[in-house]
Order: C-alpha cells, then sequence, then structure tokens
C-alpha cells in the first residue's frame, strides 16, 4: 500500500480541517481504480479510489494536484452538501483557499491504451461492413438484432476480426 499517499490524504484533511475549523470524517482509500480515471471519490461511502499504476507513473504530481482534487470533492460534499456541482465554485474554493492549487478538472497523464478487438458484421450493401465492440458482439449472441440503416438488412458476422 502507498503510504505517501495515505500520508498526504490525511495531510489534505488536515488542512481542510484548520482551514474550516472542524472535524471530517476520514475516508476508506482504495486502489482498485483501473483505466483513465486518476482517482474517483464516491461522496455518500466516504470512499476515494486511486490507480495505482498512473499513481506510480506520475508520482509527485499525482501526490500534490490528484490526491488534494479528490479529496476536496469530499470535503466539498460535507460541508456544501449534496446538491453542488463536482466541479463547481465550492469545490474551486477548496481546491484554491485550502490547498492553493489550480482547480483543475482533469489530468494529463499519458495512458497506454490497449488494442481493441473489433468484430466486423456486414448486411447486404456491397463494400459495407460495420465494427462492433466485444460488448456488443456479445449482445448479438444472446440474440440480439442490428439492421443496416440503408438496406434494413440483419447484420451478421462475418467471422473476421480487427485489432486497433
Amino acid at each position: 500500500m502507498p503510504e505517501r499517499l495515505i500520508a498526504r490524504v490525511e495531510a489534505c484533511y488536515l488542512q481542510a480541517e484548520t482551514f474550516f475549523g472542524r472535524r471530517f470524517p476520514r475516508p476508506e482509500v482504495s486502489f482498485k481504480l483501473r483505466g483513465s480515471k486518476a482517482g474517483v471519490a464516491h461522496l455518500e461511502q466516504n470512499l476515494l479510489r486511486f490507480n495505482l499504476q498512473l499513481y506510480r507513473e506520475n508520482t509527485e504530481h499525482f501526490l500534490t494536484q490528484t490526491v488534494a482534487h479528490e479529496v476536496a470533492h469530499l470535503i466539498a460534499h460535507q460541508v456544501f452538501g449534496p446538491r453542488i456541482r463536482p466541479h463547481g465554485e465550492e469545490w474551486q474554493l477548496i481546491m484554491r483557499g485550502v490547498y492553493a492549487l489550480p482547480p483543475e478538472r482533469c489530468h494529463h497523464y499519458a495512458i497506454s491504451r490497449r488494442q481493441r478487438r473489433h468484430y466486423i458484421y456486414r448486411c447486404q450493401c456491397p463494400g459495407q461492413e460495420f465494427p462492433f465492440s466485444a460488448q456488443r458482439h456479445a449482445l448479438v449472441l444472446k440474440g440480439r438484432r442490428y439492421l443496416c440503416r440503408c438496406c434494413r438488412a440483419t447484420l451478421t458476422h462475418d467471422g473476421q476480426q480487427r485489432f486497433e
């Protein structure tokens, strides 16, 4: 478990408590986030989820900006209530006023994309092909039908797959 990240979460909470003059319940912290998101705050569960891979690849910026960003969501929810916008004035106030950081909505970390498999479907139109995702292909295997918008024929898998 990344001790520095846990320590940064605690430091962010201490800063917020000093700023607002009140205590905040500490969140559960999970490192089971994958994909392109660096972090996610689950407001009602008081849970922070972080992407361990992006943390390892961008440690210093992640500790400074991303951790504060996600903690600010939980603090804003607890101070201002559930009806605020996720990156609205209240969250921005916390980012600027409490953490003295820019209220950046998105990270700019390099993300390695894995190749995606596409299943090639065809209709009666000459030369027309429809690349289906694995999820859509699975729906077809369960009985869902898709129609060509031109010829209205049912799209059928031609057996080909392509990786992109």
